[in-house]
């Protein structure tokens, strides 16, 4: 893209369908011969400050190979590669990545892997439910921070996307809840110096499902013959840190809180839900979120197909772009060139049962123009 301007927009990488670069031709041919790519879905894409592109796959139907990825590209195609090696997606082994959703790569260059634990659908087992931060630079483990059952219920549990805020020492998890009804959704919060998890929110109207709420991406309704129910689930920190953005998927509205209330362990949980500030409808329901080094927050725009921008000096919502084509947004990361990354998948279509798996562009992902020194929240100085 030549000299862009600010909305200006562009693909990066498209396909019709998910494709990986197996280690042997027997994990090749059992994955071709059962059409596990029908359920591959593109989900949290992701830049290292190498330039490297990274891409997890959560592990919501068979015979998903790797749920971390790095995409290489040969002969012009781009396949994915198992990230940081294949003993560490291995199914069944609560020490590796089991299903990988939302994710982070944070200032230091380390990936913050939010491992769902459920393989399928199925309650998670022992340890498999977890936030794994692993060192790019090394290729080595940091840490694993095993999340229990009584911070996120095995069985309820849907660990959606995570914010990590290094200056004072916490991650932020958004716990989406589908599993059970009603909803259980929440917030976590974890200390990084004191190892400590907490829940907050839980089941609070912030990080609930809206009754009743049956959304429509063009023209189609999700799902066919019941509403889709999905509480917490994108999040983003401001660049000072001190506020914290969340919006449950099945609704519109946008909540904050100031995160001196979430550091904070001896806060009640009654202070936290008083603390919440209602930011009002965006106009469209959202699934993944984002935020800036310039204090401003993004959030994808399911029903508006595109990306809208929070302002937090006036509470205003507004579209930033919108396109036909972007049916399903999600996955929203920054590259530190000015660039705003985020993917559409069509979730709804590929689990519907509703894909044309000849089309090249069934997955997209897209890169928008935000301005010169436009970064991360997590490169604010």
């Amino acid at each position: 893209m030549t000299n862009p301007q600010p909305g200006s927009y562009d693909i990066l990488f498209h396909w019709n369908h998910l494709d990986w670069l197996f280690p042997n031709e027997t994990m090749k041919r059992d994955f071709e011969a059962n059409a596990y790519w029908k359920g591959a879905m593109p989900a949290g894409f992701k830049i290292d400050r190498n330039g490297s592109y990274y891409l997890s796959v959560p592990r919501w139907a068979p015979g998903i190979p790797a749920t971390v990825n790095r995409i290489e590209v040969v002969d012009g195609k781009p396949l994915l590669s198992a990230y940081p090696n294949w003993e560490m997606n291995a199914i069944g082994d609560p020490q590796a990545l089991q299903s990988v959703l939302g994710w982070e790569i944070d200032e230091h260059n380390r990936a913050w892997f939010l491992d769902q634990g459920h393989i399928e659908g199925k309650p998670c087992i022992d340890g498999a439910q977890k936030i794994v931060c692993w060192d790019l630079n090394a290729n080595q483990l940091v840490e694993s921070i095993p999340i229990p059952n009584d911070i996120a219920s095995y069985e309820a549990s849907f660990l959606n996307d995570l914010v990590v805020d290094n200056a004072n020492g916490f991650v932020y998890i958004a716990d989406s809840g589908i599993f059970t009804d009603p909803l259980q959704g929440g917030l976590i919060v974890y200390n990084m110096r004191t190892k400590a998890l907490r829940r907050v929110l839980h089941q609070h109207i912030s990080t609930q499902d809206v009754p009743d709420y049956w959304f429509e991406i063009a023209g189609k309704k999700i799902w066919k013959d019941r509403p889709m129910r999905t509480g917490a689930d994108g999040i983003a920190l401001s660049a000072d840190r001190e506020m914290l953005y969340w919006c449950a998927l099945t609704a519109r509205h946008l909540y904050a809180v100031n995160t001196a209330a979430l550091r904070d362990f001896s806060t009640s949980a009654a202070e936290v839900e008083a603390a919440v500030i209602d930011l009002g409808d965006k106009g469209t329901n959202t699934d993944g979120m984002g935020a800036d080094n310039r204090g401003l927050i993004y959030y994808t725009m399911l029903e508006g197909q595109g990306i809208g921008i929070h302002d937090p000096s006036d509470r205003s919502h507004r579209p930033f772009i919108t396109d036909p084509r972007m049916i399903w947004v999600d996955g929203m990361t920054f590259d530190n060139l000015g660039y705003l990354i985020f993917n559409s998948n069509r979730l709804h279509e590929l689990f519907g049962g509703d894909l044309d798996w000849e089309y090249p562009y069934n997955f997209v992902v897209w890169k928008a123009y935000l301005g010169e020194g436009v970064k991360s929240y997590l490169h604010a100085r």
